[in-house]
């Protein structure tokens, strides 16, 4: 380091600094002399008092101005001809206060509570929202709304329209309510908590109905896993389009597509039942009828089935969205859960 210092002034410092392979910061470090710490930096002459800085900064908090920028606090004073100091000051004020980027007083958000609901039979507990549909030029959608009974996976109700609007909603679950044949006191409707789905008039028809709403917490995005589930199964089979050229076109596919995810989808979470079969109570029927096979079949050949005669799988006799940890309800063996 002494050879550094000895030729930096006649070689130039950055050139010695390179050639040695030292910092520029590691040569000026050990130039400069030690005397102990470093004196105080004086206070400009310019500089506000602190009781100048303190009216500043309480002008600043004004409801009137807690929201606005310094430039258009330093103006609006202006014009009352009042002048406190210059916009950098006010800047300068703020950013030793911790506020430069947000004055108001901080809101806390509330703890929202996990939503746990419990399904034991179709239309206890329906889960409903919206997905977009890319249209047929790029920024262009259509709005699938789809309501989901979460028990038996059986959709319910859908429509395909060019927006999104409460007052759509709003028609969609009434028929679909006055269809179903809910009684009130009967249903809870869940959703996420999107602009439609949080709506007074949506709020407004439901309790109207005598039916719970519930919601998704904010920014949490297992709380809502059915309609999720149904939205993902939709967009991934191999023949949904990556763009609808007419929402007649996004209508008819979707008309396909919830005919065979009722009738013909053979869900793995209902015990490989349709979701038709567990809606419309045919539970028992079509379990004792894939019973009879599997009893024919363990007659013929037992010596295939080293486990023993099989026995018919079952849809779960509960669902949960949110299983709490701890319950004192009874859990029967087969039930099921989603996170």
């Amino acid at each position: 380091m002494d050879t550094v210092l000895t030729h930096a002034p006649l070689l130039g410092v950055l050139a010695t600094c390179a050639a040695f392979g030292v910092a520029l910061a590691t040569y000026y470090r050990h130039r400069a002399p030690v005397h102990g710490p470093h004196p105080r930096r004086p206070s400009p002459p310019r500089r506000l008092g602190d009781a100048e800085r303190r009216v500043v900064l309480g002008v600043l908090h004004e409801p009137r101005f807690v929201d606005l920028a310094p430039a258009e606090v330093f103006a609006t004073l202006l014009e009352e001809a009042r002048y406190l100091c210059s916009v950098r000051t006010m800047h300068r004020i703020l950013a030793e206060n911790a506020e430069l980027r947000e004055r108001r007083n901080q809101l806390r958000h509330p703890a929202y509570t996990k939503p746990e609901l419990l399904a034991t039979a179709p239309n206890q507990l329906w889960s409903w929202d919206i997905t977009k549909l890319h249209g047929p030029a790029k920024w262009t959608y259509f709005y699938l709304y789809v309501i989901l009974d979460v028990f038996s996976r059986y959709v319910v109700g859908w429509m395909v329209a060019h927006r999104e609007s409460a007052a759509l909603a709003q028609k969609l679950i009434a028929e679909t309510y006055a269809r179903e044949g809910i009684q009130p006191g009967q249903l809870t409707v869940h959703a996420d908590r999107g602009t439609s789905m949080t709506s007074k008039p949506v709020a407004f028809l439901l309790a109207d109905l005598g039916v719970t709403k519930t919601h998704s917490r904010p920014h949490v995005s297992d709380d809502n896993p059915f309609s999720e589930a149904q939205f993902k199964t939709l967009k991934y089979r191999p023949d949904f389009p990556e763009r609808f050229g007419e929402v007649e076109d996004a209508r008819a596919h979707c008309r396909d597509f919830f005919d065979w995810s009722n009738n013909d989808h053979h869900h793995s979470a209902l015990g490989m039942l349709t979701p038709a079969d567990v809606h419309r109570g045919l539970v028992e029927q079509r379990v004792a009828e894939r019973q009879l096979v599997y009893d024919k079949a363990f007659a013929q050949h037992p010596e295939r089935f080293p486990h023993g005669r099989p026995i018919a799988q079952r849809p779960p006799r509960e669902v949960w969205i949110n299983k709490p940890t701890t319950t004192m309800i009874e859990t029967p063996r087969d039930s099921h859960q989603v996170h």
